[in-house]
This record gives structure tokens, C-alpha cells and sequence, in this order.
């Protein structure tokens, strides 16, 4: 039986969209797999995390460059690995083929947006993983045009796995008195803007997500929103069922997982015109320029109980389910 390792190394460690990821996918893929004739391991700091089903391959380090370089190759050897899955970045000497997942170039689109040390080494292992690996999977449309116009991958090597909606994430009753804006908080996700948005509409902010940029957070709490920090699945869900609309107002997104999310818990959602964001909320979300957002968030209050039953019908096309099962084609095609 052929092994495929999975790389889990976000599990555990508040990445917000790349651990939700793999999350979900190590659960619906444990489902699916053994009448595959695969075998998978997650290989993890946190093998505790690791979903029933999935083989569970701790691999702890102090450097993620020397897990990179050497100890990731030798336990790949080590476990006869037939096949590898990682994200953005492989290990420098791979023993057997490798897939990628690839969820957004915003570094390459907008370099900005990203500070000077990550942007160097993003541009340094992303193309190189791209090239080398057999398959590259990646979350939208949107990204797959950015891998082909900025890196010229070749169409048949790139598959489209879009993210699928937790279970956990159903409508609920709430007080849907604030706005809410959820991801990590970094001027890619444009806070700043979110908080005039939600003030011209009379509404409190309540922002969601780990505090990537420490001084941005401490900004936005001064100036009146709520800063949460990362929480936990079950208290994300509460804020979706209570927040009168999510707000999404990012300079650039690979999906748009909150998106997602919000439109199976029922709540309306207003975002951006930002094409990823259109990817995945259809015409059931309200897209507005930013000097727009304001009354973007009043027509969203006014018309909740149409965008709340579009925005539920919307998140049903999206499943984890539907992603492990290409995804494991994938391996297939690949090991083939």
C-alpha cells in the first residue's frame, strides 16, 4: 500500500486559513482514503491534532529551515513515502514526487502587503516548489490565474480544490448589533478601513484573528473596535451568529474562507469588490467600493433575511468532502 505523507505542520499553531485547510482536509480525507489503496500520514508537532483515520508522524524542530532542509527528506525516506503534500514550500531534497498547495501569490501581486523578510523568502521558495512539483493545487480561479501569469505553470498542471464549510458553521440566534471582519490582523486585510465602515454605519467592530501586526491590532482597539485575538472554532461560530453582517475589506485574497463561513451561519455578508471574494459569495454577498461600505453594511441590515437564505444556499455548493475527493484523484493521478 502506498504512503502519502501530508505536511501538518500548522496544525496547532493558530494559522487561521492554512491550518483550517488542513484540517479539514486530513478529516474528510481519513473518510474517503481506505477504499483508496493509499495509506496518509500527517506529519506534526502536534500529532494529537491529527484526525482518527489519519497516521499520526511527530516531527518536532526548533528551525523551520532545518526542517526544511534535512529533517523533512529523511523521514520522508524514513517512512517510504510514494508521495508528498506541502504547502507553499517543499523540502530542499525530495525522495519521492511532491503536490503543492499554493492559496494566494498576494506577495507577488502586491509586495506591500507583506514585510521585507517573508516577501524574500515567499519569492524564493514558491516559484521553485511550483516548478517542481508534480501538481499544484491551489484554492480559486483567481490564484490559478495568478500562477499562470506570473509563474507561466502550464494549465494541466494545476488543479482547482476550492475550500469547503466546517459543519460547525449553522445559523443560530444572535443580537446582530456589531460588524465583524475575521483573519489574522495585517494591512492585508485593511482593518483600518473595516472600522470606518462599521462607525459610518452606526455598528462597533469586532475583529477576529491573531494579531500578525501587533502595533495594527493596538491601533484598532484604540480606536473603539473589539480585538479578540485567534478563538476557538465554537466561539468564532457565536461571533458569525451575532454580528448584524461580516465585513470583508482585504487588498487581496487567494478564497475568502469567512466568506464562506459567515453564509452558513446565515449572516449577510459585504465585502470588497476583490475577485476571490466574488468567487466565493456569488450574488448572495453586497460588494461595495470602501468609500461605499457604510451603506453597503445599512442595505445589508435591511434585506438579512434574503441574504442570510442566499448566503446559506450559496455555502452548500462548498465542501470538504468535494475537496478530499479531487485531491485524492490527484495523488492517484500522480502515482499513476
Amino acid at each position: 500500500m502506498k504512503l502519502v505523507a501530508i505536511d501538518a505542520d500548522v496544525l496547532g499553531r493558530q494559522r487561521t486559513g492554512d491550518e483550517t485547510y488542513v484540517l479539514n482536509l486530513l478529516r474528510a480525507l481519513a473518510l474517503i482514503t481506505p477504499d483508496s489503496g493509499l495509506k496518509l500520514a500527517a506529519i506534526t508537532r502536534r500529532p494529537e491534532l491529527v484526525p482518527a483515520g489519519i497516521e499520526a508522524v511527530e516531527l518536532s524542530t526548533s528551525s523551520q529551515e532545518l526542517r526544511m532542509a534535512v529533517t523533512l527528506p529523511r523521514l520522508l525516506r524514513r517512512l517510504d513515502a510514494a508521495l508528498g503534500h506541502f504547502q507553499y514550500a517543499l523540502p530542499l531534497r525530495l525522495p519521492c514526487p511532491a503536490v503543492v498547495t499554493i492559496h494566494d501569490l498576494s506577495f507577488e501581486r502586491d509586495p506591500s502587503l507583506m514585510g521585507r523578510r517573508d516577501r524574500l523568502i515567499f519569492r524564493t521558495m514558491v516559484p521553485h516548489a511550483t516548478k517542481r512539483a508534480a501538481r499544484v493545487l491551489t484554492v480559486s480561479e483567481r490564484t490559478r490565474r495568478d500562477l499562470v501569469q506570473l509563474y507561466g505553470i502550464s494549465d494541466e498542471r494545476i488543479v482547482v480544490t476550492p475550500n469547503g464549510v466546517d459543519p460547525a458553521f449553522t445559523p443560530g440566534p444572535g443580537s446582530h448589533d456589531y460588524a465583524l471582519l475575521v483573519g489574522a490582523v495585517q494591512e492585508r486585510k485593511n482593518p483600518l478601513a473595516a472600522l470606518v465602515a462599521a462607525e459610518g454605519a452606526g455598528l462597533p467592530l469586532v475583529v477576529a484573528g491573531p494579531p500578525k501586526d501587533a502595533s495594527l491590532s493596538r491601533e484598532l482597539a484604540r480606536r473603539g473596535a473589539r480585538v479578540t485575538g485567534y478563538v476557538p472554532q465554537e466561539e468564532l461560530v457565536a461571533l458569525y451568529r451575532g454580528a448584524a453582517c461580516l465585513l470583508q475589506t482585504s487588498r487581496y485574497e487567494g478564497f475568502g474562507l469567512p466568506v464562506l463561513e459567515a453564509m452558513a451561519c446565515g449572516t449577510p455578508v459585504v465585502a470588497v469588490d476583490e475577485p476571490a471574494l466574488r468567487e466565493v459569495g456569488g450574488d448572495a454577498a453586497i460588494y461595495a467600493a470602501e468609500p461605499e461600505l457604510a451603506a453597503a453594511i445599512g442595505r445589508a441590515r435591511a434585506e438579512r433575511e434574503e441574504r442570510s437564505a442566499a448566503g446559506i444556499a450559496r455555502a452548500s455548493l462548498f465542501s470538504w468532502q468535494g475537496t478530499a475527493r479531487r485531491t485524492l484523484e490527484v495523488y492517484q493521478e500522480v502515482l499513476r
